[in-house]
């Protein structure tokens, strides 16, 4: 009887098709269990900055952060000449500083075309998150949402929540 229908046979392939990709196709990422923060003053001191507009390099800088949000950009020094710590910022009770005296900070990088794993690439959400991060990738843009679109602003959320370990936008 179906086989001689070619529309009940697309309606049977609709049917069996739709719960494969009703489901997400990864796990949810865990739990963050590792790192620490958040906190609700970081302050990145003696830092290089690169700020990604072509121009040279600058510092050594401290960079406050409040909230997941940079307050301000102060530059406390030149190359080779000692810190003034009386022209620094201060650090709020409750706050942690970073010393990164030596080192350079960039800003994060945007991927505006990124897939959250599933079973074609291998890859569960936990992994995919930690190599973004490891990339300095800290904005993605999952066209797709593969995984369904609650699924993917339900880790939208976590994440700045910092409940996992995940770009926070």
């Amino acid at each position: 009887m179906y086989m001689k229908n070619p529309l009940a046979i697309l309606k049977m392939v609709i049917l069996l098709i739709i719960p494969y990709y009703s489901y997400p196709q990864v796990m949810k990422a865990p739990d963050r269990t590792r790192g620490e923060g958040p906190w609700n003053q970081l302050i990145i001191r003696g830092v290089t900055l690169i700020n990604g507009n072509g121009a040279p390099p600058r510092g050594p800088i401290d960079i406050v952060v409040e909230n997941n949000v940079i307050k301000k950009i102060v530059v406390v020094g030149y190359p080779g000449v000692d810190i003034d710590p009386d022209g620094r910022p201060k650090l709020a009770e409750g706050g942690h500083e970073l010393d990164c005296q030596g080192m350079y900070l960039l800003p994060g990088f945007v991927d505006m075309h990124g897939h959250i794993g599933g079973k074609a690439q291998g890859a569960d959400a936990e992994y995919v998150f930690k190599l973004w991060m490891a990339h300095g990738i800290t904005t993605i843009r999952e066209p797709s949402c593969g995984n369904g679109l609650d699924w993917v602003l339900e880790h939208r959320e976590r994440s700045a929540k910092n409940e996992i370990t995940a770009p926070p936008n």
